[in-house]
Protein backbone atom coordinates (compact mmCIF):
# COMPACT_ATOMS: atom_id res chain seq x y z
CA UNK A 1 0.00 0.00 0.00
CA UNK A 2 2.97 2.34 -0.20
CA UNK A 3 3.55 4.66 -3.16
CA UNK A 4 6.94 4.85 -4.81
CA UNK A 5 8.55 8.24 -4.33
CA UNK A 6 11.93 9.96 -4.34
CA UNK A 7 12.95 12.78 -1.99
CA UNK A 8 16.52 14.08 -1.91
CA UNK A 9 17.99 17.22 -0.34
CA UNK A 10 21.59 18.42 -0.74
CA UNK A 11 22.62 15.30 -2.63
CA UNK A 12 25.16 14.97 -5.43
CA UNK A 13 24.20 12.56 -8.17
CA UNK A 14 27.37 11.48 -9.97
CA UNK A 15 25.73 9.12 -12.43
CA UNK A 16 22.63 9.48 -14.58
CA UNK A 17 19.20 9.76 -13.03
CA UNK A 18 17.30 7.87 -15.70
CA UNK A 19 13.53 7.64 -15.20
CA UNK A 20 12.68 7.51 -18.90
CA UNK A 21 9.30 5.85 -19.42
CA UNK A 22 9.05 5.14 -15.70
CA UNK A 23 5.74 5.34 -13.88
CA UNK A 24 5.93 6.96 -10.46
CA UNK A 25 2.58 7.77 -8.95
CA UNK A 26 4.08 9.61 -6.05
CA UNK A 27 6.23 12.70 -5.87
CA UNK A 28 9.79 13.26 -6.99
CA UNK A 29 11.22 16.11 -4.93
CA UNK A 30 14.87 17.12 -5.37
CA UNK A 31 16.01 20.05 -3.23
CA UNK A 32 19.46 21.71 -3.53
CA UNK A 33 20.88 18.75 -5.41
CA UNK A 34 23.81 18.71 -7.82
CA UNK A 35 23.83 16.57 -10.95
CA UNK A 36 26.93 15.59 -12.90
CA UNK A 37 24.85 14.13 -15.73
CA UNK A 38 21.63 15.25 -17.42
CA UNK A 39 18.65 13.66 -15.63
CA UNK A 40 16.20 12.02 -18.00
CA UNK A 41 12.44 11.87 -17.43
CA UNK A 42 11.47 11.30 -21.09
CA UNK A 43 8.15 9.60 -21.59
CA UNK A 44 7.65 8.98 -17.89
CA UNK A 45 4.51 9.35 -15.82
CA UNK A 46 4.85 11.10 -12.48
CA UNK A 47 2.50 12.39 -9.82
CA UNK A 48 4.65 15.41 -8.92
CA UNK A 49 8.01 16.48 -10.31
CA UNK A 50 9.82 19.10 -8.26
CA UNK A 51 13.39 20.39 -8.51
CA UNK A 52 14.33 23.30 -6.26
CA UNK A 53 17.67 25.17 -6.15
CA UNK A 54 19.42 22.41 -8.05
CA UNK A 55 22.46 22.62 -10.36
CA UNK A 56 22.22 20.55 -13.53
CA UNK A 57 24.03 20.25 -16.86
CA UNK A 58 20.57 20.13 -18.44
CA UNK A 59 17.26 18.34 -18.01
CA UNK A 60 15.11 16.31 -20.37
CA UNK A 61 11.43 15.54 -19.79
CA UNK A 62 10.28 15.20 -23.40
CA UNK A 63 6.90 13.51 -23.73
CA UNK A 64 6.53 13.07 -19.98
CA UNK A 65 3.23 13.34 -18.11
CA UNK A 66 3.02 14.95 -14.68
CA UNK A 67 -0.33 14.47 -13.01
CA UNK A 68 -0.08 17.45 -10.69
CA UNK A 69 2.52 20.25 -10.45
CA UNK A 70 5.85 20.35 -12.22
CA UNK A 71 8.29 22.76 -10.57
CA UNK A 72 11.82 23.61 -11.66
CA UNK A 73 12.42 26.57 -9.36
CA UNK A 74 15.65 28.41 -8.58
CA UNK A 75 17.70 25.91 -10.56
CA UNK A 76 20.83 26.53 -12.62
CA UNK A 77 21.14 24.61 -15.87
CA UNK A 78 24.22 24.65 -18.10
CA UNK A 79 22.38 23.01 -20.96
CA UNK A 80 18.95 22.73 -22.53
CA UNK A 81 15.80 22.40 -20.47
CA UNK A 82 13.90 20.00 -22.73
CA UNK A 83 10.15 20.05 -22.03
CA UNK A 84 9.04 19.16 -25.53
CA UNK A 85 5.49 17.64 -25.56
CA UNK A 86 5.42 17.65 -21.74
CA UNK A 87 1.91 17.43 -20.22
CA UNK A 88 1.30 18.93 -16.79
CA UNK A 89 -1.95 18.30 -14.94
CA UNK A 90 -1.92 21.47 -12.83
CA UNK A 91 0.81 24.15 -13.00
CA UNK A 92 4.35 24.43 -14.35
CA UNK A 93 6.81 26.67 -12.49
CA UNK A 94 10.19 27.80 -13.81
CA UNK A 95 10.59 30.73 -11.42
CA UNK A 96 14.05 32.16 -10.69
CA UNK A 97 15.83 29.49 -12.72
CA UNK A 98 18.84 30.21 -14.92
CA UNK A 99 19.50 28.36 -18.17
CA UNK A 100 22.82 28.74 -20.03
CA UNK A 101 22.38 27.05 -23.37
CA UNK A 102 25.39 26.03 -25.45
CA UNK A 103 25.69 27.37 -28.97
CA UNK A 104 23.16 26.17 -31.58
CA UNK A 105 20.79 24.79 -28.94
CA UNK A 106 17.68 26.12 -27.24
CA UNK A 107 17.73 27.23 -23.63
CA UNK A 108 14.17 26.01 -23.08
CA UNK A 109 12.65 23.68 -25.66
CA UNK A 110 8.95 23.41 -24.81
CA UNK A 111 7.35 22.83 -28.19
CA UNK A 112 3.85 21.34 -27.99
CA UNK A 113 3.83 21.78 -24.23
CA UNK A 114 0.43 21.34 -22.54
CA UNK A 115 -0.29 22.84 -19.10
CA UNK A 116 -3.78 22.45 -17.65
CA UNK A 117 -3.50 25.42 -15.31
CA UNK A 118 -0.88 28.20 -15.32
CA UNK A 119 2.76 28.42 -16.35
CA UNK A 120 4.98 30.80 -14.40
CA UNK A 121 8.56 31.71 -15.31
CA UNK A 122 8.97 34.75 -13.07
CA UNK A 123 12.61 35.86 -12.92
CA UNK A 124 13.75 33.21 -15.39
CA UNK A 125 17.16 33.97 -16.98
CA UNK A 126 18.04 32.39 -20.32
CA UNK A 127 21.06 32.84 -22.57
CA UNK A 128 19.46 31.14 -25.56
CA UNK A 129 16.11 30.78 -27.28
CA UNK A 130 12.89 29.75 -25.56
CA UNK A 131 10.70 27.65 -27.85
CA UNK A 132 6.99 27.39 -27.12
CA UNK A 133 5.73 26.66 -30.63
CA UNK A 134 2.20 25.20 -30.70
CA UNK A 135 2.10 25.01 -26.92
CA UNK A 136 -1.07 25.29 -24.85
CA UNK A 137 -1.55 26.81 -21.40
CA UNK A 138 -5.07 26.60 -20.08
CA UNK A 139 -4.80 29.50 -17.63
CA UNK A 140 -2.13 32.23 -17.49
CA UNK A 141 1.40 32.29 -18.88
CA UNK A 142 3.82 34.57 -17.06
CA UNK A 143 7.39 35.66 -17.77
CA UNK A 144 7.35 38.53 -15.30
CA UNK A 145 10.85 39.88 -14.71
CA UNK A 146 12.37 37.25 -16.98
CA UNK A 147 15.53 38.07 -18.94
CA UNK A 148 16.47 36.57 -22.27
CA UNK A 149 20.13 37.42 -22.78
CA UNK A 150 22.70 36.97 -25.51
CA UNK A 151 22.92 37.17 -29.27
CA UNK A 152 20.58 34.22 -29.78
CA UNK A 153 18.09 35.09 -27.10
CA UNK A 154 14.46 35.15 -28.26
CA UNK A 155 11.03 33.81 -27.44
CA UNK A 156 9.65 31.68 -30.26
CA UNK A 157 5.95 31.00 -29.59
CA UNK A 158 4.04 30.90 -32.89
CA UNK A 159 0.61 29.28 -32.67
CA UNK A 160 0.76 29.52 -28.87
CA UNK A 161 -2.60 29.10 -27.11
CA UNK A 162 -3.14 30.73 -23.71
CA UNK A 163 -6.55 30.58 -22.08
CA UNK A 164 -5.88 33.52 -19.77
CA UNK A 165 -3.40 36.38 -19.84
CA UNK A 166 0.16 36.46 -21.16
CA UNK A 167 2.53 38.42 -18.89
CA UNK A 168 5.76 39.78 -20.36
CA UNK A 169 6.08 42.64 -17.88
CA UNK A 170 7.60 43.92 -14.63
CA UNK A 171 11.13 44.17 -15.95
CA UNK A 172 10.89 41.50 -18.65
CA UNK A 173 13.66 41.95 -21.21
CA UNK A 174 14.71 40.18 -24.35
CA UNK A 175 17.85 40.75 -26.40
CA UNK A 176 16.14 39.03 -29.34
CA UNK A 177 12.71 39.03 -30.90
CA UNK A 178 9.40 37.85 -29.46
CA UNK A 179 7.51 35.73 -32.01
CA UNK A 180 3.78 35.31 -31.24
CA UNK A 181 2.68 34.70 -34.82
CA UNK A 182 -0.84 33.27 -34.88
CA UNK A 183 -1.02 33.14 -31.10
CA UNK A 184 -4.38 32.89 -29.36
CA UNK A 185 -4.52 34.70 -26.03
CA UNK A 186 -7.81 34.44 -24.20
CA UNK A 187 -7.09 37.22 -21.74
CA UNK A 188 -4.84 40.27 -21.99
CA UNK A 189 -1.24 40.67 -23.13
CA UNK A 190 0.82 42.62 -20.59
CA UNK A 191 4.03 44.38 -21.62
CA UNK A 192 4.42 47.10 -18.99
CA UNK A 193 7.96 47.97 -17.97
CA UNK A 194 9.38 45.56 -20.56
CA UNK A 195 12.38 46.02 -22.83
CA UNK A 196 12.33 44.28 -26.21
CA UNK A 197 15.22 44.34 -28.66
CA UNK A 198 15.02 43.09 -32.20
CA UNK A 199 17.84 41.75 -34.39
CA UNK A 200 20.44 44.30 -35.45
CA UNK A 201 20.41 43.25 -39.11
CA UNK A 202 18.36 45.57 -41.39
CA UNK A 203 15.13 43.90 -42.46
CA UNK A 204 15.45 41.31 -39.69
CA UNK A 205 12.65 39.90 -37.58
CA UNK A 206 10.63 42.35 -35.47
CA UNK A 207 11.34 42.92 -31.82
CA UNK A 208 7.72 41.90 -31.25
CA UNK A 209 5.85 39.90 -33.84
CA UNK A 210 2.15 39.64 -33.07
CA UNK A 211 1.10 38.87 -36.61
CA UNK A 212 -2.30 37.22 -37.25
CA UNK A 213 -2.84 36.79 -33.52
CA UNK A 214 -5.99 36.95 -31.41
CA UNK A 215 -6.20 38.68 -28.02
CA UNK A 216 -9.40 38.29 -26.02
CA UNK A 217 -8.67 41.16 -23.64
CA UNK A 218 -6.40 44.20 -23.88
CA UNK A 219 -2.83 44.77 -24.94
CA UNK A 220 -1.41 46.66 -21.97
CA UNK A 221 1.91 47.94 -23.31
CA UNK A 222 2.33 51.31 -21.65
CA UNK A 223 4.08 52.34 -18.44
CA UNK A 224 7.69 51.92 -19.46
CA UNK A 225 7.61 49.60 -22.48
CA UNK A 226 10.74 50.15 -24.56
CA UNK A 227 11.15 48.50 -27.96
CA UNK A 228 14.34 48.69 -30.01
CA UNK A 229 13.21 47.38 -33.35
CA UNK A 230 9.85 47.09 -35.02
CA UNK A 231 6.51 45.91 -33.65
CA UNK A 232 4.41 43.90 -36.11
CA UNK A 233 0.69 43.63 -35.30
CA UNK A 234 -0.68 43.09 -38.79
CA UNK A 235 -3.99 41.21 -39.12
CA UNK A 236 -4.29 40.86 -35.36
CA UNK A 237 -7.62 41.03 -33.54
CA UNK A 238 -7.85 42.60 -30.07
CA UNK A 239 -11.23 42.42 -28.41
CA UNK A 240 -10.37 45.08 -25.84
CA UNK A 241 -8.08 48.10 -26.13
CA UNK A 242 -4.48 48.56 -27.20
CA UNK A 243 -2.74 50.74 -24.63
CA UNK A 244 0.67 52.11 -25.65
CA UNK A 245 0.59 55.07 -23.30
CA UNK A 246 4.11 56.18 -22.40
CA UNK A 247 5.62 53.40 -24.53
CA UNK A 248 8.80 54.14 -26.50
CA UNK A 249 9.39 52.54 -29.90
CA UNK A 250 12.79 52.98 -31.53
CA UNK A 251 13.21 51.96 -35.17
CA UNK A 252 14.30 55.18 -36.88
CA UNK A 253 15.26 53.60 -40.21
CA UNK A 254 11.91 51.98 -40.88
CA UNK A 255 8.45 51.30 -39.46
CA UNK A 256 8.32 51.26 -35.67
CA UNK A 257 4.72 49.97 -35.46
CA UNK A 258 3.27 48.00 -38.35
CA UNK A 259 -0.43 47.37 -37.75
CA UNK A 260 -2.08 46.88 -41.13
CA UNK A 261 -5.63 45.57 -40.76
CA UNK A 262 -5.41 45.56 -36.97
CA UNK A 263 -8.87 45.13 -35.40
CA UNK A 264 -9.37 46.75 -32.00
CA UNK A 265 -12.70 46.50 -30.22
CA UNK A 266 -11.94 49.32 -27.77
CA UNK A 267 -9.50 52.24 -27.94
CA UNK A 268 -6.10 52.57 -29.52
CA UNK A 269 -4.41 54.59 -26.79
CA UNK A 270 -1.09 56.19 -27.76
CA UNK A 271 -1.32 59.17 -25.42
CA UNK A 272 0.68 60.76 -22.65
CA UNK A 273 4.30 60.44 -23.66
CA UNK A 274 4.07 57.78 -26.37
CA UNK A 275 7.25 58.18 -28.45
CA UNK A 276 7.94 56.54 -31.79
CA UNK A 277 11.24 56.87 -33.64
CA UNK A 278 10.01 55.43 -36.93
CA UNK A 279 6.73 55.33 -38.80
CA UNK A 280 3.51 54.30 -37.07
CA UNK A 281 1.57 52.43 -39.77
CA UNK A 282 -2.14 51.78 -39.11
CA UNK A 283 -3.34 51.34 -42.69
CA UNK A 284 -6.77 49.69 -43.01
CA UNK A 285 -7.06 49.21 -39.25
CA UNK A 286 -10.47 49.05 -37.53
CA UNK A 287 -10.86 50.74 -34.14
CA UNK A 288 -14.21 50.36 -32.42
CA UNK A 289 -13.55 53.12 -29.91
CA UNK A 290 -11.18 56.06 -30.27
CA UNK A 291 -7.69 56.42 -31.71
CA UNK A 292 -5.86 58.69 -29.25
CA UNK A 293 -2.51 60.36 -29.88
CA UNK A 294 -2.70 63.32 -27.48
CA UNK A 295 0.77 64.31 -26.30
CA UNK A 296 2.51 61.73 -28.49
CA UNK A 297 5.76 62.39 -30.37
CA UNK A 298 6.08 60.68 -33.75
CA UNK A 299 9.20 60.88 -35.89
CA UNK A 300 9.56 59.34 -39.33
CA UNK A 301 12.82 58.94 -41.18
CA UNK A 302 13.70 61.69 -43.66
CA UNK A 303 11.05 61.90 -46.36
CA UNK A 304 8.82 59.26 -44.73
CA UNK A 305 5.54 59.51 -42.83
CA UNK A 306 5.45 59.86 -39.07
CA UNK A 307 1.89 58.47 -38.98
CA UNK A 308 0.33 56.55 -41.83
CA UNK A 309 -3.27 55.43 -41.29
CA UNK A 310 -4.76 55.28 -44.78
CA UNK A 311 -8.07 53.46 -44.84
CA UNK A 312 -8.51 53.34 -41.06
CA UNK A 313 -12.05 53.25 -39.61
CA UNK A 314 -12.56 54.77 -36.15
CA UNK A 315 -15.83 54.31 -34.31
CA UNK A 316 -15.47 57.39 -32.11
CA UNK A 317 -12.76 60.10 -32.09
CA UNK A 318 -9.40 60.26 -33.85
CA UNK A 319 -7.44 62.70 -31.71
CA UNK A 320 -4.11 63.99 -32.97
CA UNK A 321 -4.26 66.97 -30.66
CA UNK A 322 -3.28 68.42 -27.27
CA UNK A 323 0.47 68.37 -27.80
CA UNK A 324 0.91 65.80 -30.56
CA UNK A 325 4.22 66.45 -32.33
CA UNK A 326 4.77 64.85 -35.73
CA UNK A 327 8.22 65.14 -37.31
CA UNK A 328 7.16 63.94 -40.74
CA UNK A 329 3.90 63.88 -42.63
CA UNK A 330 0.62 62.47 -41.36
CA UNK A 331 -1.17 60.47 -44.04
CA UNK A 332 -4.89 59.78 -43.47
CA UNK A 333 -6.29 59.12 -46.94
CA UNK A 334 -9.63 57.31 -47.30
CA UNK A 335 -10.36 57.17 -43.58
CA UNK A 336 -13.74 57.14 -41.82
CA UNK A 337 -14.15 58.77 -38.40
CA UNK A 338 -17.61 58.55 -36.84
CA UNK A 339 -17.03 61.48 -34.49
CA UNK A 340 -14.24 64.07 -34.37
CA UNK A 341 -10.94 64.17 -36.25
CA UNK A 342 -8.87 66.66 -34.27
CA UNK A 343 -5.55 68.46 -34.78
CA UNK A 344 -6.00 71.13 -32.13
CA UNK A 345 -2.74 72.33 -30.56
CA UNK A 346 -0.75 69.83 -32.64
CA UNK A 347 2.66 70.45 -34.21
CA UNK A 348 3.10 69.32 -37.82
CA UNK A 349 6.82 69.68 -38.41
CA UNK A 350 7.89 69.19 -42.03
CA UNK A 351 10.06 71.32 -44.34
CA UNK A 352 8.35 73.88 -46.55
CA UNK A 353 7.01 72.41 -49.76
CA UNK A 354 6.52 68.88 -48.38
CA UNK A 355 3.21 67.34 -47.34
CA UNK A 356 2.45 67.93 -43.67
CA UNK A 357 -1.06 66.42 -43.59
CA UNK A 358 -2.74 64.31 -46.26
CA UNK A 359 -6.44 63.73 -45.61
CA UNK A 360 -7.85 62.88 -49.03
CA UNK A 361 -11.15 61.11 -49.76
CA UNK A 362 -12.00 60.87 -46.08
CA UNK A 363 -15.11 61.37 -43.97
CA UNK A 364 -15.57 62.71 -40.44
CA UNK A 365 -18.43 64.20 -38.48
CA UNK A 366 -16.19 66.97 -37.19
CA UNK A 367 -12.75 68.14 -38.39
CA UNK A 368 -10.81 70.44 -36.07
CA UNK A 369 -7.71 71.87 -37.71
CA UNK A 370 -6.17 74.27 -35.20
CA UNK A 371 -2.46 73.43 -34.97
CA UNK A 372 -0.29 75.17 -32.42
CA UNK A 373 1.49 77.01 -35.23
CA UNK A 374 0.89 77.30 -38.95
CA UNK A 375 2.49 74.30 -40.71
CA UNK A 376 5.24 75.11 -43.16
CA UNK A 377 4.26 72.14 -45.32
CA UNK A 378 1.20 71.42 -47.44
CA UNK A 379 -2.13 70.39 -45.92
CA UNK A 380 -4.24 68.36 -48.37
CA UNK A 381 -7.97 68.01 -47.61
CA UNK A 382 -9.06 67.24 -51.16
CA UNK A 383 -12.30 65.31 -51.72
CA UNK A 384 -12.96 64.96 -47.98
CA UNK A 385 -16.46 65.17 -46.47
CA UNK A 386 -17.02 66.61 -42.98
CA UNK A 387 -20.04 67.85 -41.09
CA UNK A 388 -18.43 70.71 -39.18
CA UNK A 389 -15.08 72.24 -40.14
CA UNK A 390 -13.34 74.07 -37.30
CA UNK A 391 -10.18 76.04 -37.97
CA UNK A 392 -8.24 79.11 -36.91
CA UNK A 393 -6.78 81.73 -39.26
CA UNK A 394 -3.61 81.77 -37.14
CA UNK A 395 -3.07 78.10 -37.95
CA UNK A 396 -3.80 78.20 -41.68
CA UNK A 397 -0.88 76.63 -43.57
CA UNK A 398 0.86 78.47 -46.36
CA UNK A 399 -0.26 75.79 -48.83
CA UNK A 400 -3.73 74.28 -48.52
CA UNK A 401 -5.46 71.96 -51.00
CA UNK A 402 -9.27 72.27 -50.74
CA UNK A 403 -10.36 70.86 -54.13
CA UNK A 404 -13.40 68.63 -53.51
CA UNK A 405 -13.64 69.40 -49.77
CA UNK A 406 -17.30 69.42 -48.68
CA UNK A 407 -18.64 70.63 -45.34
CA UNK A 408 -22.01 71.61 -43.88
CA UNK A 409 -20.70 74.33 -41.60
CA UNK A 410 -17.42 76.21 -41.05
CA UNK A 411 -16.47 77.55 -37.64
CA UNK A 412 -15.70 80.25 -36.66
CA UNK A 413 -18.19 82.19 -38.80
CA UNK A 414 -15.67 84.37 -40.63
CA UNK A 415 -16.66 86.88 -43.28
CA UNK A 416 -16.35 86.08 -46.95
CA UNK A 417 -13.43 88.48 -47.29
CA UNK A 418 -11.54 86.70 -44.50
CA UNK A 419 -12.20 83.30 -46.02
CA UNK A 420 -10.94 84.39 -49.43
CA UNK A 421 -7.35 84.32 -48.19
CA UNK A 422 -8.06 80.74 -47.01
CA UNK A 423 -9.12 79.76 -50.54
CA UNK A 424 -6.08 81.32 -52.23
CA UNK A 425 -3.54 78.86 -50.77
CA UNK A 426 -3.77 76.00 -53.28
CA UNK A 427 -0.21 75.33 -54.56
CA UNK A 428 -1.66 74.10 -57.86
CA UNK A 429 -3.40 77.42 -58.50
CA UNK A 430 -7.07 78.27 -59.07
CA UNK A 431 -9.73 75.59 -58.46
CA UNK A 432 -13.42 76.60 -58.72
CA UNK A 433 -14.97 73.99 -56.39
CA UNK A 434 -13.73 75.48 -53.07
CA UNK A 435 -15.35 78.81 -53.99
CA UNK A 436 -18.65 77.12 -54.88
CA UNK A 437 -18.56 75.11 -51.65
CA UNK A 438 -17.90 78.16 -49.48
CA UNK A 439 -20.62 80.16 -51.26
CA UNK A 440 -23.08 77.28 -50.78
CA UNK A 441 -22.20 77.22 -47.08
CA UNK A 442 -22.89 80.96 -46.77
CA UNK A 443 -26.21 80.64 -48.63
CA UNK A 444 -27.22 77.74 -46.41
CA UNK A 445 -26.77 80.00 -43.40
CA UNK A 446 -28.51 83.01 -44.96
CA UNK A 447 -25.37 85.05 -45.65
CA UNK A 448 -26.07 85.93 -49.29
CA UNK A 449 -23.77 88.98 -49.41
CA UNK A 450 -20.80 86.82 -48.40
CA UNK A 451 -21.84 84.18 -50.93
CA UNK A 452 -21.92 86.74 -53.77
CA UNK A 453 -18.55 88.12 -52.68
CA UNK A 454 -17.00 84.64 -52.87
CA UNK A 455 -18.54 83.88 -56.27
CA UNK A 456 -17.37 87.22 -57.59
CA UNK A 457 -13.86 86.43 -56.35
CA UNK A 458 -14.07 83.05 -58.09
CA UNK A 459 -14.70 84.75 -61.45
CA UNK A 460 -11.83 87.17 -60.87
CA UNK A 461 -9.40 84.34 -59.96
CA UNK A 462 -10.60 82.39 -62.98
CA UNK A 463 -9.76 85.31 -65.28
CA UNK A 464 -6.03 84.63 -64.86
CA UNK A 465 -6.49 81.14 -66.36
CA UNK A 466 -8.20 82.36 -69.56
CA UNK A 467 -6.74 83.25 -72.95
CA UNK A 468 -6.23 86.97 -73.68
CA UNK A 469 -9.47 87.56 -75.65
CA UNK A 470 -11.48 85.84 -72.96
CA UNK A 471 -9.66 87.83 -70.29
CA UNK A 472 -10.69 91.10 -71.92
CA UNK A 473 -14.33 90.00 -72.05
CA UNK A 474 -14.12 88.81 -68.43
CA UNK A 475 -12.66 92.14 -67.34
CA UNK A 476 -15.46 93.97 -69.16
CA UNK A 477 -18.07 91.86 -67.33
CA UNK A 478 -16.36 92.61 -64.03
CA UNK A 479 -16.25 96.37 -64.59
CA UNK A 480 -19.79 96.67 -65.89
CA UNK A 481 -22.01 94.26 -63.98
CA UNK A 482 -19.68 92.45 -61.57
CA UNK A 483 -20.36 89.15 -63.37
CA UNK A 484 -24.00 89.53 -62.46
CA UNK A 485 -23.33 89.57 -58.72
CA UNK A 486 -23.55 93.39 -58.55
CA UNK A 487 -27.06 94.12 -59.94
CA UNK A 488 -27.13 97.63 -58.45
CA UNK A 489 -24.13 98.48 -60.60
CA UNK A 490 -26.20 97.43 -63.64
CA UNK A 491 -29.07 99.68 -62.53
CA UNK A 492 -26.67 102.61 -62.19
CA UNK A 493 -25.17 101.99 -65.62
CA UNK A 494 -28.63 101.65 -67.13
CA UNK A 495 -29.54 105.05 -65.65
CA UNK A 496 -26.35 106.56 -67.08
CA UNK A 497 -27.02 105.23 -70.58
CA UNK A 498 -30.66 106.31 -70.32
CA UNK A 499 -29.58 109.88 -69.48
CA UNK A 500 -26.95 109.99 -72.23
CA UNK A 501 -29.36 108.59 -74.82
CA UNK A 502 -32.15 110.98 -73.85
CA UNK A 503 -29.82 113.99 -74.19
CA UNK A 504 -28.45 112.84 -77.56
CA UNK A 505 -31.84 112.12 -79.08
CA UNK A 506 -33.28 115.38 -77.74
CA UNK A 507 -30.44 117.25 -79.43
CA UNK A 508 -30.46 115.25 -82.68
CA UNK A 509 -33.92 113.71 -82.96
CA UNK A 510 -34.37 110.80 -85.42
CA UNK A 511 -36.58 111.02 -88.49
CA UNK A 512 -40.00 109.37 -88.67
CA UNK A 513 -40.59 106.25 -90.82
CA UNK A 514 -42.84 106.49 -93.97
CA UNK A 515 -45.48 109.02 -94.84
CA UNK A 516 -47.94 108.31 -92.03
CA UNK A 517 -48.51 110.38 -88.95
CA UNK A 518 -46.12 109.07 -86.23
CA UNK A 519 -46.69 109.66 -82.52
CA UNK A 520 -45.03 112.62 -80.97
CA UNK A 521 -41.34 111.97 -80.47
CA UNK A 522 -40.25 111.58 -76.85
CA UNK A 523 -36.43 111.26 -76.39
CA UNK A 524 -36.71 109.53 -73.00
CA UNK A 525 -39.33 107.02 -74.19
CA UNK A 526 -37.33 106.37 -77.39
CA UNK A 527 -34.22 105.65 -75.28
CA UNK A 528 -36.16 103.28 -73.03
CA UNK A 529 -37.48 101.50 -76.12
CA UNK A 530 -33.86 100.86 -77.16
CA UNK A 531 -32.54 99.90 -73.72
CA UNK A 532 -35.32 97.57 -72.57
CA UNK A 533 -35.51 94.33 -74.52
CA UNK A 534 -38.95 92.84 -75.25
CA UNK A 535 -40.74 96.05 -74.06
CA UNK A 536 -42.21 98.09 -76.97
CA UNK A 537 -43.38 101.69 -76.47
CA UNK A 538 -43.86 102.26 -80.23
CA UNK A 539 -41.08 104.86 -80.54
CA UNK A 540 -38.35 102.60 -81.95
CA UNK A 541 -40.48 101.35 -84.87
CA UNK A 542 -41.76 104.87 -85.65
CA UNK A 543 -38.45 106.74 -85.79
CA UNK A 544 -35.12 105.98 -87.44
CA UNK A 545 -31.75 107.49 -86.58
CA UNK A 546 -29.23 108.34 -89.27
CA UNK A 547 -25.47 108.77 -89.47
CA UNK A 548 -23.45 108.44 -86.29
CA UNK A 549 -26.64 108.08 -84.21
CA UNK A 550 -27.15 104.63 -85.73
CA UNK A 551 -24.07 103.42 -83.79
CA UNK A 552 -25.55 104.95 -80.67
CA UNK A 553 -28.73 102.92 -81.26
CA UNK A 554 -26.70 99.71 -81.70
CA UNK A 555 -24.74 100.42 -78.51
CA UNK A 556 -27.86 101.15 -76.49
CA UNK A 557 -29.63 98.00 -77.67
CA UNK A 558 -26.57 95.84 -76.87
CA UNK A 559 -26.01 97.43 -73.49
CA UNK A 560 -29.71 97.16 -72.72
CA UNK A 561 -29.71 93.37 -73.25
CA UNK A 562 -26.69 92.87 -70.97
CA UNK A 563 -27.80 95.20 -68.17
CA UNK A 564 -31.46 94.29 -68.20
CA UNK A 565 -30.77 90.56 -68.02
CA UNK A 566 -28.35 91.18 -65.14
CA UNK A 567 -31.01 93.10 -63.23
CA UNK A 568 -33.60 90.40 -63.91
CA UNK A 569 -31.20 87.69 -62.74
CA UNK A 570 -30.52 89.58 -59.50
CA UNK A 571 -34.23 90.10 -58.89
CA UNK A 572 -34.86 86.44 -59.59
CA UNK A 573 -32.37 85.41 -56.88
CA UNK A 574 -34.15 87.66 -54.38
CA UNK A 575 -37.58 86.28 -55.29
CA UNK A 576 -36.30 82.70 -55.13
CA UNK A 577 -35.07 83.21 -51.59
CA UNK A 578 -38.41 84.73 -50.63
Amino acid sequence: GRLARLRLRGARITGTLDLAEAAVQGAIRLDSCRFDEVPCFDGGQFGVLQLKDCALPGLSAAGARVGQECEIVGCTLDGTLNLRSLTVGTHLLLDRSTVHAPDATAAVDAQSLAVEEHLSATGLVCTGPIRLMSSRVQDTLGFRGARLQGDRACLQAPELTVGGGLYLDRGFSSDGGINLYGASIGGSLYLEDATLTGPDAPGGDPALQLLCASVGGDIQAGSGLTVRGSVDMRDTSVRGSVVLRRARLHHPDGTALRAHRLHVGGDLDCRAGFVSQGTVDLCDARVGGSALFEGAELTGRTGAAALRANGIEVGAEFNCCDGLTAHGRISLSSITVRARLCFENAVLDVPAGERALICRRSAAADLTLKPREAPRGIVDLSHTRVGVLRDDPAGWPGSLVLEGLAYDSAQPALTGRQRLTWLDRDPAGFAPQPYEQLAANYRRHGRDADARLVLLAKQRRRRATLAWPARIWSLLQDLTVGYGYRPLRAVLLLAVFFTVGSVLFATWPPLPYGDGTPPDFQPAVYTLDLLLPVVDFGQERSYSSHGALQWVVVALVSVGWVLATTIVAGANRVLRRS
